[in-house]
């Protein structure tokens, strides 16, 4: 409850209508802060639906705000298909800033790279999962993924097999709510972190994966590289981009450049 914003609260308390993921839920929710409003259901099941109601509210000039049971909505929850078509039908949203259990798990796994790649749910078929990790392994980008508590052991055994049981990973579990609990260590000791106790399997998952470690170019590639690029470029720039390309050292990719100058 403590984690809305002072924002959101002015929002819920000057609509005409909420749209909820589960009525239930926002309804303990907007109880809590005392507020009164008139309840609609938009879940996955009427999503396409429930936008035309939506759509037909704003046409009678009532404003309408859209919450999900946690989280942010249309972030693998429902919302996209009803954000899509009410902008379509020339009215104005407006995104409230929230809870975001992605970038919330992203701030205390210690992942160090500058980049990371959301990737939300794995499929549920086994063979389908290894294929799409099969796919993401190269990847040099912490990867970031939702999962259910009866697939997780399941879905960490696969990323093991695929990513190699070394790849470190964090799993965040119930985030913001009684029982959060934050692991961090290698794909194997997670396997080993998960059987020791079965409620340590229960509740909403995020796990975040290292990427794959970039590969440097060899001599041959970033000598290619950095002669054709000089062939186009000054040399400060070319000398720029290849370090971004391959990973190499200005200081040593500027001698060469310099090298390659005198030789011609």
């Amino acid at each position: 409850m403590q984690d809305i914003s002072l924002r959101a609260l002015e929002v819920l308390k000057q609509v005409d209508v909420v749209a909820a993921e589960d009525t239930r839920i926002t309804s303990r929710l907007l109880k809590h802060f005392e507020i009164s409003a008139t309840l609609m259901a938009l879940h996955e099941h009427n999503e396409r639906r429930a936008a035309e109601r939506v759509i037909a509210l704003l046409q009678q000039g009532k404003s309408v705000a859209l919450v999900s049971d946690a989280g942010t909505p249309a972030i693998s929850d429902p919302g996209a298909i009803v954000v899509s078509r009410v902008r379509d039908a020339g009215f104005r949203v407006v995104p409230v800033p929230g809870a975001n259990a992605a970038v919330t798990a992203l701030s205390v796994s210690g992942q160090e790279a500058p980049h990371f790649l959301f990737y939300g749910f794995l499929p549920n078929k086994p063979s389908a999962r290894r294929r799409e990790l099969e796919n993401l392994k190269t990847l040099p980008y912490t990867l970031i993924f939702y999962e259910a508590p009866h697939r997780i052991v399941d879905c960490i055994t696969d990323m093991q097999a695929v990513f190699g049981g070394e790849h470190s990973v964090t799993i965040a579990r119930e985030l913001t709510k009684l029982f959060e609990n934050i692991y961090s260590g290698s794909l194997s000791a997670a396997l080993e972190w998960l059987s020791q106790d079965e409620n340590q399997q229960k509740g909403e998952f995020v796990l975040l994966v290292s990427g794959a470690e970039k590969q440097p170019a060899s001599s041959y590639d970033v000598l290619l590289i950095l002669t054709t690029l000089l062939q186009e470029l000054p040399l400060k720039q070319a000398v720029k981009l290849t370090a971004q390309i391959s990973g190499e050292n200005r200081k040593t990719l500027y001698a060469m450049a310099l090298q390659i100058k005198g030789k011609r």
